[in-house]
């Protein structure tokens, strides 16, 4: 809704938790009464978090990307397609990782006048690009099985168990490193996780592939070993770009239910109706809010703009609120699409 275009009297509050102050102009014939509560300050505990999540990655990353290099050559030498795949999969490990921690570095840059947000929204991109490239990683795993399957090559066994024994202590080791992270929250922090996940996985898949060729000489669990590792990896691909799509299309966040928060907001005291609500994320952890509200009448407009940014603030974890209040009567001329 284009504000200068409607001659009437409203009041609006903004509640903006972020590292950039916000300038708010009105041009001289406009008759808003603005009234703003800006927090302009993360908390220590969002400080701290924040930083472990980074340190999580960075050191994640160069664990995996050491080892990645050993598995891929050791997969060479022992003609192994499981250690090459999970050295595939390492790979997108570290590129997922090196990205992650890139996003979250430019997380943190300020807020100018052509990125308003900042640079948050970064993160989801590349947790989106992970996914892309974990998807890539199953396809090329599945084609190179599939081609073993039909004719197993041999594989020098005690070199393979010894490879994938080494792994899996290493994805082990950057496993317990990114959950001391925000595993739930965070979607970078997850989609890195779920990486390192999938590669333990397939870490124990090429484990019991070696075993089984070295005591039945049955070369298939070889490839077979690399199908599962493949589909661990395509579901780790969807999960994590169906979430970054959803942050991407503006979704309401899944732990977020607009019709209760509707309804919170409605038994609020002099609050007769509440409408075009809109909740998003900036990022997985970013949650932001707008709305309008109509009340009884205008004297009560501080009283409802405290009541709903506390309870947002305080039952929905929001922060980023923007409120307009009108008064009863008022048309509000805003395409649905």
């Amino acid at each position: 809704m284009n504000k200068k275009t409607h001659p009437h009297n409203h009041n609006t509050v903004c509640k903006h938790d972020s590292n950039q102050h916000h300038q708010h102009n009105h041009s001289k014939g406009s008759k808003h009464s603005d009234a703003h509560g800006h927090g302009h300050s993360h908390s220590h505990g969002h400080s701290h978090g924040h930083g472990a999540n980074k340190n999580a990655l960075k050191l994640s990353f160069f664990l995996i990307a050491g080892y990645m290099i050993i598995e891929f050559i050791g997969g060479l030498l022992t003609n192994s397609l499981a250690l090459l795949s999970d050295a595939g999969h390492m790979l997108s490990d570290a590129g997922a990782l090196g990205l992650s921690y890139l996003a979250m570095t430019w997380g943190q840059r300020q807020a100018s006048k052509s990125k308003t947000f900042g640079y948050r929204r970064f993160e989801v991109l590349a947790a989106f690009i992970n996914g892309l490239a974990l998807a890539l990683i199953s396809i090329y795993i599945f084609w190179e099985a599939f081609e073993r399957l039909s004719a197993p090559p041999g594989v020098m066994t005690s070199g393979m168990l010894t490879i994938a024994v080494l792994g899996l202590l290493v994805n082990v080791a950057a496993a317990f490193i990114l959950m001391r992270g925000d595993t739930s929250e965070n979607l970078n922090i997850r989609s890195a996780f779920l990486h390192v996940i999938g590669d333990l996985l397939g870490s124990v898949g090429a484990i019991v592939a070696a075993l089984l060729i070295m005591f039945f000489g049955w070369n298939l669990a070889d490839p077979i070993a690399s199908i599962l590792v493949a589909i661990l990896v395509i579901i780790s691909a969807y999960r994590v770009t169906r979430d970054s799509i959803h942050i991407l299309m503006e979704g309401t966040p899944l732990n977020m239910n607009t019709d209760q928060i509707k309804q919170s907001l409605l038994d609020l005291e002099h609050v007769v109706e509440v409408h075009d609500l809109h909740v998003w994320a900036l990022s997985s952890d970013v949650p932001l809010l707008s709305c309008h509200i109509i009340i009884q009448d205008q004297i009560y407009s501080s009283v409802v703009m405290e009541q709903a940014q506390r309870l947002l603030n305080e039952q929905y974890e929001i922060k980023h609120i923007t409120i307009q209040i009108d008064r009863p009567g008022f048309q509000c001329h805003i395409e649905h699409h």
